[in-house]
């Protein structure tokens, strides 16, 4: 296969891939809509709030420990044989996960089930990477980013019907045909590809990155579980992790064969990408925390009514994300990336304005505007990130830009989530005065659990103070992303002159 003309089959690979990808993201979105019904001890486990955190909390802290090292695994053994045993360890999980028998069960199936997806995810755009030239990389990437905003906003959907229909294991069930499909089509479809000369394997580094990812991961959950920062439960896991990373880059700046270069920080365009995307996951997850409850609690959204509000933020997507490298060559990274946060944190911004009258249709527009700018931001920050490192070392380059977005992504539930949640403990607490100490400690701990008060003279205030929580969080992921706008115009390369050069990439047919 020549690197100038791409693999012969590389866009029905490329289906194959984004196909395989769905159950993963799809099951992080999915999950969701089965909260309440698994809670319930007669339909569902009878699961706790701390188990049910933990159900989504322990696939989290797995995947995210994980995602670096089966990057470089998957450089070293081969892609496919990742991305083919990931697919089998996640399909058994979720069927694990579909007949577990009492809570801890289930944790211990979602901690397997992020094992699998921590293999599948590297190993996806790591493929993308060897089986398409240079030229077209950009828009392949754009396609799966795409494919993964699609599974993202049908999730809900998908989980409602099925909650509607069917037992909450349903909603980890529908993910084995579809890891049974993927592993027919890796196996017949999908070429193998690996680093041609593996260096010794650096296990030190790999311990270091494990454990370093691992506690700084815990560490921001509990500080979403227990809307603190100030916490020694909070602080002491997630100082441990930020010196073992510390240790790590200290380590491979010393070892001779590092399981990554950190050195490759010192390329700008790779730096002010992984910057960008951790800024724009830390604002839009955080900042995008309060709309599954303002949409289903406050506004009174059925789950499936929830995601079908979703589909223009998938649409755009869909439309957008496979354009994004065409605008990119147009009109340069840095102009493109400016425009396209600003335009997010516009976006973000305007949340502070939704209330309890807002208008059906002003937030698909918002929703449209957000899912195209994200379609501009991501697939050439990726590319970029993938450019960046050598086509053998693509497993890394992708396991990086993974890592990178869920760790910020985690952070950002949790730094935002404990701001909006302190919010609305202090505005609450006025309305709940009056009330058993007991129940004012209860119900003033979040939203949902002032709801099943089911106290109606507690709606109006709860969902007012919910709002103001809402609005100041918004503000905030606004003001963070404006940070990011102020990073690509400082760092960003511009777009590239045009030069000769240009038309060398129709010519390999004659060399």
């Amino acid at each position: 296969m020549s690197e100038e003309a791409g693999h012969p089959k590389r866009w029905t690979i490329l289906g194959v891939l984004v196909f395989s990808l769905l159950a993963v993201v799809l099951d992080n979105t999915i999950l969701n809509v089965a909260m309440k019904t698994i809670a319930d001890p007669v339909e569902g486990l009878g699961a706790t709030q701390a188990e049910l955190e933990w159900a989504i909390n322990s696939y989290t802290l797995v995947f995210a420990g994980l995602l670096f090292t089966f990057g470089v695994i998957g450089d070293r053994t081969g892609r496919k044989r990742m991305l083919f045993i990931g697919m089998a360890l996640f399909g058994l999980a979720s069927l694990a996960s579909a007949y577990a028998q009492d809570p801890m069960q289930l944790i211990l199936a979602r901690a397997a089930m992020g094992i699998g997806g921590a293999a599948i995810m590297p190993a996806t755009l790591a493929i993308i990477s060897n089986v398409f030239p240079a030229r077209e990389r950009g828009k392949a990437i754009g396609i799966w980013a795409g494919g993964v905003g699609l599974a993202v906003a049908i999730g809900p959907i998908t989980g409602g019907f099925l909650i509607e229909h069917f037992w909450w294991g349903s909603v980890f069930l529908i993910n084995v045909p579809i890891v049974l499909i993927s592993m027919i089509l890796i196996g017949t479809i999908v070429p193998e590809s690996r680093d041609p000369k593996p260096s010794k394997l650096d296990l030190v580094g790999v311990l270091l990155s494990i454990i370093g990812l691992i506690a700084l991961t815990y560490g921001i959950i509990r500080a979403g579980e227990l809307a603190t920062l100030a916490s020694a439960e909070v602080l002491v896991p997630t100082i441990a992790g930020v010196a073992v990373l510390a240790a790590f880059v200290w380590w491979e700046r010393r070892v001779p064969n590092p399981m990554f270069d950190v050195r490759s920080f010192g390329n700008v365009r790779f730096s002010t990408a992984i910057g960008m995307m951790g800024i724009v996951f830390f604002a839009m997850m955080g900042g995008m925390f309060f709309l599954t409850f303002y949409i289903q609690i406050v506004r009174g959204f059925s789950p499936i009514e929830a995601g079908a509000l979703m589909i223009p933020f998938a649409a755009a997507q869909l439309i957008f994300a496979p354009l994004s490298q065409r605008v990119n060559e147009r009109f340069g990274a840095k102009l493109t990336a400016t425009v396209s946060l600003l335009v997010v944190t516009g976006i973000l911004a305007s949340y502070a304005t939704l209330d309890l009258t807002t208008n059906i249709v002003l937030m698909e527009v918002l929703f449209f505007l957000q899912g195209a700018a994200m379609a501009n931001i991501m697939p050439p920050a990726t590319t970029a990130i993938m450019e960046s490192l050598p086509r053998e070392k693509a497993g890394v380059g992708s396991a990086m830009s993974n890592t990178v977005r869920q760790v910020a992504g985690a952070m950002g539930v949790a730094v935002l989530g404990s701001l909006l949640s302190s919010t609305y403990r202090g505005e609450i607490a006025p309305a709940l005065a009056g009330l058993p100490q007991d129940v004012q400690h209860a119900a003033g701990e979040s939203l949902m659990a002032t709801v099943a008060t089911g106290d109606p003279a507690l709606m109006t205030p709860a969902f007012n103070a919910f709002l103001d929580g809402m609005h100041l969080t918004t503000l905030v992921s606004a003001g963070i992303t404006l940070l990011g706008v102020l990073m690509v115009l400082k760092w960003m390369p511009g777009k590239e002159p045009a030069a000769p050069k240009q038309q060398e990439t129709k010519e390999p047919a004659v060399v």
